[in-house]
């Protein structure tokens, strides 16, 4: 049993990829920690420069040494907007429309030893992100092609391969595998509908009505896990899935079930904070995982996402990274509203990346997106919607981690 690697998985938990922690409080039983950042950017893109938040954090972790080898620890993170509301939506819907100065990101606490592994109960990591996380290291544009932040409206809460909601998670590791396995205990409901930015009281009323735009989806129980084999010091591979099953009834009384499933593979080299190469590839197949970007759930799609990084002993980090979500055409589940078979869904893009690292904690960054997307369709002012948010961009900022 590999006790180092059981301690850096519960570190992992405590503390998100590329986030650091400054140590507050410690005596011979209780440790609390702080971590987060701020992270403040004017971005250019879909014509408007503005000043925007990236996904700014804080969050405190608790640990505390119980007997027999056991510790208890926990974990609380909020999302900080602290530059305003903004009206682009340029990558992960969730982060850019975040109106609230304070909104959860993560809660959750648990129990961990060296040799029986840890178990978490809450809101957490799922996890799927375990095989993909690699290549989510660009502060701007980064994510929405590994199944990552589902149905074009959340942080991946609803299927559990995010930052899952309501999630009971259990790890270990046996010599240089480690694996994970959880299951999400939830009861939700919500609506979607064929139009852009409608709350969901409009969409519900909507459903209510009878119209056929408006669909009720129910979604209960998910499962996921995944393995990670640390092949050297630099070489890491992992697999994973993650599965649920939900009910959509549309306003029109029609109904549907479905089962959503996404697996796959990813590998990676390096460390994306350490000097030298890094680089980092995943790829995935999913059905009924997503939806495109006004609403329609996609039957089946294949995503792919990589980065290369190089940091320089001048402490000046580039990296490139490309990415893309293809679902082809004939894609929305049916039966459904405004769908026609030669609707073409296929997000594509590549981003790269001038980081000027100061120290771990400081970073100045350029990073610029080159679209490659393809959203034909027929309905030409149904195109220019799947558009908008997947345009060309540039963005300069900082990143202050506490």
């Amino acid at each position: 049993m590999n006790k180092t690697l059981v301690a850096a998985l519960v570190s992992a938990l405590l503390i998100t990829p590329s986030v650091s922690a400054t140590e507050i409080f410690k005596d011979d039983v209780n440790a609390v920690q702080i971590g987060g950042f701020v992270d403040a950017r004017v971005i250019n893109t879909q014509g408007e420069t503005e000043v925007v938040n990236g996904a700014s954090r804080i969050n405190f972790g608790f640990e505390r040494q119980l007997q027999d080898g056991w510790k208890a620890y926990a974990k609380l993170e909020w999302g900080v907007n602290p530059v305003g509301s903004t009206d682009i939506v340029y990558n992960n819907r969730f982060e850019s429309i975040q109106d609230e100065f304070f909104y959860n990101r993560l809660g959750y606490a648990g129990l961990a030893h060296d040799t029986y592994g840890s178990l978490t109960i809450g809101k957490q990591w799922g996890a799927w992100y375990d095989v993909v996380y690699g290549t989510n290291y660009g502060f701007v544009w980064d994510g929405n092609t590994a199944g990552v932040y589902t149905y074009n409206k959340d942080d991946g809460a609803v299927n559990g391969v995010g930052r899952g909601d309501k999630t009971v998670q259990y790890r270990n590791s046996v010599g240089d595998v480690s694996f994970a396995v959880q299951v999400q205990l939830k009861n939700s409901e919500f609506y979607t509908c064929d139009y852009e930015d409608i709350t969901q009281d409009d969409c519900e009323a909507l459903w209510e009505s009878g119209s056929a735009e408006a669909q009720q989806v129910e979604y209960n129980y998910t499962y996921g896990g995944s393995v990670t084999y640390q092949a050297t010091d630099k070489l890491a591979l992992a697999a994973g899935v993650n599965y649920g099953e939900f009910d959509v009834e549309f306003g029109n009384g029609t109904n549907s079930t479905a089962e959503d499933i996404i697996y796959g593979v990813g590998v990676t080299w390096g460390n994306f904070d350490q000097y030298g190469f890094y680089g980092s590839a995943n790829i995935n197949k999913n059905e009924n995982h997503d939806t495109d970007n006004i609403g329609r759930l996609i039957d089946e799609a294949v995503g792919v996402e990589s980065l290369f990084s190089y940091m320089f002993e001048n402490n000046i980090r580039t990296f490139v990274s490309y990415n893309i979500l293809d679902a082809g055409d004939d894609y929305v589940i049916q039966p459904n509203y405004n769908a026609d078979p030669d609707d073409v869904f296929k997000r594509q893009f590549v981003v790269v990346g001038l980081h000027y690292v100061f120290n771990p904690e400081t970073v100045v960054y350029l990073e610029a997106r080159r679209d490659y997307s393809d959203f034909t369709s027929n309905d030409k002012d149904q195109q220019a919607r799947m558009e908008l948010s997947e345009d060309d961009g540039v963005a300069i900022g900082i990143r202050y981690t506490l």
